[in-house]
């Protein structure tokens, strides 16, 4: 009995993550475990439930239904145990967060340093990535993205005051290629833009007029998926670049950095920690999420 359940937790840390790597550190155990007790099962339930080739790990049909039936099981039984633990009156254990790169509330470490000082029992696995990423099926507690981007059927919690994107450009470039008057006008400009992943398509700058959005396709002279390296070459001339007003608050105020098209500039809601209602919060997070309430202040 035992080997059915762990088996089946492994088939299911599979079958979210698509790696027998990935399942083995979720677990805490080595691929090759995973691949082992995965035969094992696969042996007892009499039918082949998942094709492995040298590249990548697929479920066949019949593991498709296998991991249909016993999913509910196991988040039942997941939940149990996570129960079992509430009644320890200390937050423990290991609280998973996929973070976006771009939080700098978070990943400025204050805030976590922190929540952990004040909960000592907690530890953290902190990932970090601008890639979209389903955080149930990988395995995540929760995760802290911008607000308009989150599924409205998750909890929400905010992290960030509302944030604010803005062009910025060193004064030689605009001395060399003039100030833009309009975000039409950006068409004619160089511009240091970015994606959250080498496939995905190029942000496209957003602005408001009048109450009304709109959006530019700039030429890219440069592109990255790397936001600090969009400021140090927009510093050093390159082009304009947007970005996140608190980030470059100080290089404005020195002069190396000039802001352009502010008026056409709004704020919109920043960060949350995000997590799903249906499954049951753990201690750890629901400290977190208690931590965040108290000492979250808005930024400027």
């Amino acid at each position: 009995m035992t080997d059915d359940m762990d088996g089946m937790a492994m088939f299911a840390a599979v079958a979210e993550t698509r790696s027998f790597r990935a399942a083995g550190d979720r677990l805490g155990v080595t691929a090759s475990a995973i691949s082992q007790a995965l035969r094992r099962l696969e042996e007892r339930v009499g039918v082949t439930l998942v094709q492995r080739s040298t590249r990548s790990v697929r479920l066949t049909a019949a593991g498709e239904q296998f991991y249909s039936s016993v999913r509910p099981a196991l988040e039942e039984v997941r939940a149990a145990v996570t129960a079992l633990g509430e009644l320890r009156s200390t937050p423990h254990g290991t609280l998973r967060l996929h973070v976006s790169a771009g939080e700098d509330t978070v990943l400025a470490g204050p805030l976590l340093a922190g929540f952990l000082a004040e909960h000592p029992q907690v530890d953290l696995d902190v990932a970090v990535s601008d890639a979209p990423l389903d955080i149930v099926a990988a395995g995540y507690d929760a995760g802290i993205q911008l607000g308009e981007v989150i599924d409205r059927d998750m909890i929400a919690v905010p992290v960030s005051g509302d944030l604010r994107l803005v062009v910025v450009g060193s004064p030689s470039y605009l001395a060399r290629r003039g100030t833009p008057l309009h975000p039409r006008d950006l068409i004619d400009h160089d511009c240091i833009n970015w994606h959250p992943t080498p496939e995905a398509l190029p942000y496209r700058w957003e602005f408001t007029e009048d109450g009304r959005e709109l959006s530019v396709a700039v030429r890219a002279r440069v592109l990255t998926t790397e936001p600090a390296l969009m400021v140090r070459l927009a510093r050093a001339g390159v082009g304009l670049t947007m970005a996140y007003e608190d980030r470059v608050r100080d290089d404005i105020a020195r002069g190396d950095l000039v802001l352009v098209l502010g008026e056409f500039s709004s704020p919109f809601p920043g960060y949350y920690l995000y997590y799903p209602q249906r499954r049951h919060a753990s201690p750890a997070l629901r400290a977190l999420v208690e931590y965040l309430r108290r000492s979250r202040a808005p930024r400027p």
